[in-house]
């Protein structure tokens, strides 16, 4: 036979017939081979491409060792996964000071396809529940999009990262819509959607359920737009924790709607060092939210200090301010529905609660509050008061 038919890659270019139209580069893998290198074959090509072009992965089980797709790229480009494509179960296996799926400068970029992202991450081994040897500096995130431009994420799956499920870092103009992330809930930093020095974000009709953050908001980040997320399980949608290093940017204009948290330990939550270093915490709003047996529905954390790793002598130097809630209702796990636990350094300013309803099967729930003077409308329960 010929020996081509025993190729452990093949590798399709179709040139569509009418001039201007995407180019299509199909990438395939047989049997257990890792698909990575004619990834970046095929990468390469439609990145120096003249015209838009799409990178398919068709239907089917594929191994991906590690893949980092580089720009910047001459015309616009696509990279549909349809199939699942399976991270190496051993870390050791790939190389530590890399990612899994990376892309790192590219302007117009769309990554699509209905496809599944399996990091094959162990709850029992890379959630370090047990003395195995791996840390967390050594395990990759399951995709990482550094200073990508006016590109959207949409239509795939996440499956059991060993780290984070999607990070974030620089750039501007960012969509993710219709992303599904699952993990267990007892996987260790397994954060759904990290992002971090980034401008126009919007995440939208997704769905988050891991063991960490749904989506975590690290600093240099400026307007964002969160809506029709639901969460759980997890940690909820945190803001920081911030102030542990020095010369942080400020965190500007987060807007959380019509979103939905089932069994989170966290809902709606910004958390600060405290003895920190300064920064800015400004225009966040969340509006139309949905608890359902959430522990802590509503947090505002200025002396977050995890397995009391820390000095609480010092209060926070973060400075907290215009922050809303409205509209937010259903069912907190914990007496404490509201904990407004602002900095005495830098207290809290402008924080607004309107329409609040939540409620505490046990008896009733209550606010927790110091360092903050809210601004009161319509009706709250548990009744916002303050030191």
């Amino acid at each position: 036979m010929d020996t081509i038919f025993y190729c452990a890659f093949t590798f399709v270019l179709f040139l569509l017939a009418d001039l201007g139209e995407s180019a299509e580069f199909k990438v395939t893998a047989e049997g257990d081979s890792d698909i990575s290198p004619e990834l970046l074959k095929a990468w390469d090509e439609a990145c120096a491409a003249t015209t838009p072009s799409i990178i398919v992965i068709p239907k089917g089980t594929f191994q991906m060792k590690q893949a980092l797709l580089k720009g910047p790229c001459k015309a616009p480009i696509e990279l549909k996964i349809k199939a699942t494509l399976k991270a190496p179960p051993n870390p050791n296996d790939m190389e530590c000071k890399k990612e899994w799926l990376t892309i790192n400068y590219v302007d117009d970029f769309t990554l699509s396809g209905d496809g599944t992202l399996d990091g094959q991450g162990d709850v029992q081994i890379y959630g370090q529940k047990k003395d195995t040897g791996f840390k967390s500096d050594k395990l990759p995130n399951n995709l990482s999009l550094n200073f990508l431009k006016n590109s959207i994420i949409r239509d795939i799956t996440s499956l059991n990262s060993k780290l984070f499920h999607v990070n974030v870092f620089g750039g501007k103009n960012l969509t993710f819509q219709k992303i599904t992330i699952k993990a267990p809930a007892d996987s260790h930093n397994t954060d759904g959607i990290h992002i971090a020095k980034i401008c126009d974000v919007t995440i939208k009709d997704s769905v988050i359920g891991t063991g960490d953050d749904c989506i975590s908001i690290g600093d240099g980040l400026e307007n964002l737009n969160i809506d029709g997320v639901t969460c759980g399980p997890g940690h909820g949608i945190s803001v920081g924790s911030l102030g542990k290093t020095p010369g942080e940017e400020p965190v500007k204009g987060v807007t959380v709607k019509d979103s939905k948290f089932i069994g989170t330990d966290n809902g709606l939550r910004i958390k600060t060092w405290p003895n920190s270093h300064p920064g800015v915490v400004t225009d966040i709003h969340y509006h139309k939210i949905e608890m359902e047996d959430v522990k802590n529905p509503i947090v505002i954390d200025q002396e977050y200090c995890p397995n009391n790793q820390c000095s609480k002598e010092k209060p926070s130097l973060v400075k907290i301010s215009n922050v809303s809630y409205t509209n937010i209702k259903g069912t907190s796990a914990t007496e404490e529905a509201v904990i407004i636990a602002c900095s005495s350094g830098v207290p809290c300013e402008d924080v607004k609660f309107g329409d609040i309803n939540l409620t505490f099967k046990g008896g009733a729930a209550k606010t927790v509050c110091s360092n903050a003077k809210p601004k009161l409308t319509g009706k709250q329960t548990p009744p916002v008061t303050c030191k």
